[in-house]
């Protein structure tokens, strides 16, 4: 009788251990723009391995790719209210219009620039971190992406130069401060929904493209790619973001190591991150583009352009004494 007795309660234990380590199992669901096996996916999955490695299962990520949750404004406003977990994407300005700060055309020219004002500690991740903080989020890492050039279903004489008058017209992001960037550099802007850029430059309604970067322009517009000007229009960062709520509910242990694993994705992609541009305009030069050679002069001659006559009205629409406030700060 006595035996069965402790044969029960050791049962009991056991089943209490097992169900208390049942409980403190979480899965975390982590959202991202891009196709599988593109390089963030690639870096995702290293991430939500090293998240289950150094947690020993006790924390999983769970990868949803190509906007499987929605689209990024939409999962945004998801992980602030703790609908999607995670996210890995670049910040939506719909809720806050201060978000396109971190878009400034020419806020940087170099991979040297960028990772200064951009990086872990930098005042602009600061801000950045500060903004989606009012949305509950927070801010765990970065993952840069990109520069920004155009692409064209053509070749034009001088296209390097920012004061040919090109006579093309470029689809840009349903954004002001692209279309502006676009008129100013002798291109004309057309707005238009990304849904609708492809169809626009195959049957002529536009004569290219301005938003992306050589990664996707392969992707998305390689069939009507004729040449490439990478001109560095604007430096793209995605941020690593959590839900603020869904962060506090792990152990002290666990975001430790989050923490960690977030900041090997970043610096691991700063590591990568030149050469998997020069790889994917090698491939849009394999698709048959031609690579339009640009110098640091030319760069420097855009970006003064564009700062002079785009940055002032932006500023203005963001809020000046903040925007500004912000720019001295990270360009000093």
């Amino acid at each position: 009788m006595k035996k069965n007795l402790i044969n029960k309660l050791a049962i009991a234990v056991t089943l209490s251990v097992s169900l208390t380590s049942v409980a403190q199992a979480v899965t975390l669901k982590l959202s991202h723009v891009r196709p599988q096996e593109t390089a963030i996916d690639v870096d995702a999955k290293a991430f939500a391995d090293d998240i289950k490695s150094a947690t020993d299962g006790k924390v999983k990520v769970k990868i949803y790719a190509a906007s499987a949750l929605g689209d990024y404004t939409v999962v945004q406003e998801r992980v602030g209210l703790g609908a999607v977990d995670m996210a890995v994407q670049p910040p939506a300005s719909g809720v806050d219009k201060r978000f396109q700060i971190v878009y400034m055309p020419y806020l940087v020219k170099t991979w040297d620039d960028a990772q200064k004002i951009f990086a872990k500690g930098s005042p602009m991740r600061q801000t950045v971190s500060d903004l989606y903080d009012k949305q509950n989020i927070s801010v765990l890492g970065a993952w840069p992406v990109y520069f920004g050039g155009v692409s064209l279903n053509k070749e034009i004489d001088d296209a390097a130069n920012p004061m040919t008058n090109k006579g093309a017209k470029l689809r840009v992001p349903p954004i002001k401060t692209f279309q502006m960037t676009a008129d100013n550099i002798g291109f004309i802007g057309s707005p238009l929904p990304f849904s609708e850029a492809f169809t626009a430059v195959q049957t002529g309604v536009v004569d290219g493209v301005m938003g992306s970067g050589a990664e996707g322009y392969y992707a998305s517009f390689r069939d009507v790619t004729k040449s490439y000007l990478p001109i560095n229009t604007h430096f793209e960062m995605w941020y690593l973001i959590i839900n603020k709520d869904v962060f506090s509910d792990l152990k002290e242990a666990q975001q430790t190591k989050l923490i960690s694993a977030a900041e090997k994705f970043e610096l691991t992609r700063w590591q990568n991150a030149r050469g998997d541009q020069a790889k994917n305009e090698q491939l849009l030069a394999d698709a048959g583009a031609k690579i339009i050679p640009v110098s640091n002069a030319q760069i420097d001659a855009h970006a003064k352009i564009v700062r002079d006559q785009v940055w002032p009205e932006i500023i203005d629409d963001i809020g000046s004494d903040w925007a500004q406030g912000v720019l001295d700060e990270a360009l000093k």
